[in-house]
């Protein structure tokens, strides 16, 4: 559903494309009556604009001649920043990303001068971003009210469906939301679990914004949470590696999502969670520095497994 403000901004453009159009064309490409009509004429004309409106059988309205709305102007940096927005939003799992994507693009190239709109109209037809394949929600209705609720700090009631289909209802204050894994989240303070949880946005049923305020973390970041909650989920083995590398390094060549890292005397305490110790080994193997395997004995086994698969791959033919 369009919102009002949506709906002002339609017949200005309408009448910007089209010079002179009837108050029941109007009405007809806007879904309102005549009534409505022109209060958003009326809202327009409060706005500035001057919108001309000839009477009688035939009348139609039309914007005063010789009216433009001063151009947008970018900078090269602006306009490469908003193309790559515009490509980004295509695979970030939102709903109906892509007609909104090409409207908006058709939209700034029409206010972009002609290098700028060649330019943002290369990047769009060639660039692609390696982002993950997204779940998007069923539409974009979470996504906006809980960013609205986070933004301003207010608490909502949420109706979640889990996993398993079992439905249920709880009063959240949303910290943040991120997308992490190809998948939309709300994180923040649940008041059913009485903890810190997060939620994927394409289970949520329904959003209700309560007249409560909360005050979120100093700092709070969702994607840190999470990347932190999906490395420590319980698995079949319990790992700990002290790696022998300052902070940075390790977490340059290894994903934030393998565990957490710990800096302690002579490196990083790495503590994860996995199911699979020959993946676990590999992710080792390739390490510039080196490590120390603390836990469990059956990782060494698994390393030495590697080692052996690939010491024959090492060797000089025959």
């Amino acid at each position: 559903m369009y919102s009002p403000t949506t709906r002002v901004l339609t017949v200005l453009e309408l009448l910007q494309s089209h010079g002179r159009m009837s108050g029941a064309e109007l009405a007809r490409r806007l879904e309102v009556d005549g009534r409505t009509l022109r209060r958003y004429i009326a809202k327009l004309e409060d706005l500035g604009i001057p919108v001309v409106a000839e009477r009688g059988r035939y009348g139609c309205y039309s914007l005063m001649a010789g009216f433009k709305l001063p151009p947008m102007m970018f900078t090269d940096d602006e306009a490469l920043a908003l193309s790559i927005g515009l490509v980004a939003a295509r695979g970030l799992g939102l709903a109906e990303a892509a007609p909104a994507v090409q409207s908006a693009q058709a939209k700034l190239e029409r206010v972009m001068p002609r290098n700028l709109q060649q330019r943002s109209r290369a990047l769009a037809e060639t660039v692609r971003l390696d982002l993950a394949q997204s779940v998007a929600p069923g539409d974009n209705t979470a996504l906006l009210a809980l960013s609205m609720a986070a933004h301003g700090w207010q608490r909502v009631h949420l109706a979640y469906r889990s996993g398993d289909g079992e439905t249920t209802e709880r009063d959240l204050d949303p910290y943040g939301l991120a997308h992490r894994g190809g998948r939309w989240y709300v994180v923040g303070m649940c008041h059913l679990r009485q903890g810190l949880r997060s939620f994927r946005l394409d289970r949520v049923l329904q959003v209700r914004a309560l007249n409560v305020v909360f005050t979120p973390p100093v700092d709070f970041n969702a994607v840190h949470y999470l990347a932190r909650g999906m490395a420590t989920l319980p698995r079949a083995f319990s790992i700990q590696v002290l790696l022998h590398a300052p902070l940075e390094s390790a977490q340059v060549e290894l994903f934030d999502g393998v565990g957490v890292f710990q800096p302690c005397d002579g490196g990083v305490l790495l503590h994860a969670q996995a199911d699979d110790l020959h993946w676990f080994a590999r992710q080792l193997a390739r390490l510039s520095f080196d490590f120390e395997i603390r836990e469990p004995p059956a990782l060494r086994a698994a390393l030495r497994d590697c080692l052996e698969r690939l010491r024959p791959l090492s060797a000089d033919p025959a």
